[in-house]
């Protein structure tokens, strides 16, 4: 059974000036469920080590198997989630980034556009972890 752990990014105000990323880990909490979604949650930095150190935890604690997490371009912190996910145990290749800064808030200013579009990206990233080997 797959145990997912959804992480979202303020990136400060990057992407929670334009994007509700509270609204955004709650319904991938409650929607995404039936996915294997366990756990989601918000934080003003993901990449700093308090982020990472979260996910870690989470990781060990809830028994997570796949991780997600919605923040900037996974050309600047791919490694860095991945490197967190084995730290704890975890094949690094269970971890999708879903590139919410660049695509939604970089792109968009409707808060209520930008918050849905940020919701299918993260759908999107737990359909593809789910099938990471």
């Amino acid at each position: 059974m797959k145990r997912i752990g959804v992480y979202i990014c303020h990136c400060g105000t990057n992407i929670a000036g334009v994007v509700d990323v509270e609204e955004v880990a709650r319904w991938a909490k409650e929607e995404l469920a039936d996915m294997g979604v366990v756990i989601a949650k918000d934080y003003k930095f993901m990449c700093s080590s308090l982020g990472q150190e979260m996910i870690q935890s989470d990781i060990e604690t809830e028994g997570l198997n796949r991780v997600v997490v919605a923040a900037c371009s996974p050309h600047l912190h791919e490694k860095t989630f991945r490197t967190a996910a084995s730290r704890a145990g975890l094949n690094p290749y269970l971890t999708e980034l879903a590139s919410i800064r660049e695509q939604v808030s970089w792109v968009h200013t409707n808060k209520d556009i930008a918050t849905y579009k940020s919701k299918a990206i993260v759908a999107g990233a737990v359909s593809r972890v789910i099938e990471n080997e």
